[in-house]
């Protein structure tokens, strides 16, 4: 195509690490985990490398793919055997580079998981919550009085996910902690600083418990789907910030 704008992969790179700096304690490695070309001119964004997630890039003809959750964890086994050496022999055949930013991409107070969703469900006074090895992964905030049930029906509009409740707080709520993702645990942290209601991705047995005899009101919206909401938006800024094409991949995902 005439007149492509092509953006350099090591660029690309240093740019993301110096609005996502890697200075989390975190469970995997952020920035690039597979170099494919050095060029790149359509970029996909995507909440997980999947191998559903590999093969629509390649369809797609992307140059790289960035993902929230990339293919290296911390205590994976080291041989790269299955379906991990069939996802890098797809992106090494198709020549995609693949770049993964995890908890940098939940905590960035412009394109994070967290902020971003709290802006936009009006939530005001905003403040670091979420305390992940030193660090605030999450944010709370304040609203106008507002039942906990036209808040539900708020949550399931932006987050386009059904959520699964456990109230056991006030009916009506004026303040909010977030934590995208598996963070159901951090219900804790939300009694601790005496919310109303606690919003995250995941749940478990004992948090329909621990809300009731704590009486918090707490939202569990979908891992996945609280996560869909800052790779979008880093894609978009990278997008308009070195003028290439962007195409979000959004493979479906209930969990």
């Amino acid at each position: 195509m005439k007149n492509e704008i092509l953006l350099d992969l090591p660029t690309l790179a240093q740019y993301l690490a110096q609005i996502l700096p890697d200075t989390i304690a975190d469970y995997c490695p952020n920035g690039i985990q597979v170099e494919g070309s050095r060029s790149i001119a359509h970029l996909a964004t995507a909440v997980t490398a999947s191998l559903a997630t590999i093969e629509k890039a390649v369809e797609n003809k992307v140059d790289a793919l960035l993902v929230h959750h990339g293919i290296f964890w911390n205590k994976d086994k080291y041989e790269i055997t299955g379906v991990k050496r069939q996802k890098i022999k797809l992106l090494l055949d198709n020549g995609i580079s693949l770049l993964s930013y995890h908890l940098p991409l939940d905590a960035h107070r412009e394109y994070g998981n967290n902020w971003k969703a709290a802006r936009a469900l009006n939530l005001q006074e905003l403040e670091p919550f979420g305390l992940y090895q030193g660090t605030h992964i999450g944010v709370k905030g304040v609203l106008p009085p507002m039942s906990r049930q036209k808040f539900k029906e708020q949550l399931e509009l932006y987050y386009l996910h059904p959520a699964y409740c456990a109230w056991g707080g006030p009916e009506q709520i004026t303040s909010v902690g977030i934590i995208s993702g598996g963070a159901h645990g951090s219900i804790r942290e939300a009694v601790a600083h005496q919310l109303d209601c606690y919003v995250t991705g995941s749940f478990d047995e004992p948090i329909w418990h621990t809300a009731h005899e704590e009486k918090i009101n707490f939202y569990a919206m979908g891992h996945s789907a609280t996560e869909r909401i800052a790779p979008q938006a880093i894609g978009e800024h990278l997008s308009q910030y070195f003028r290439i094409r962007h195409t979000f991949i959004d493979i479906p995902n209930p969990f």
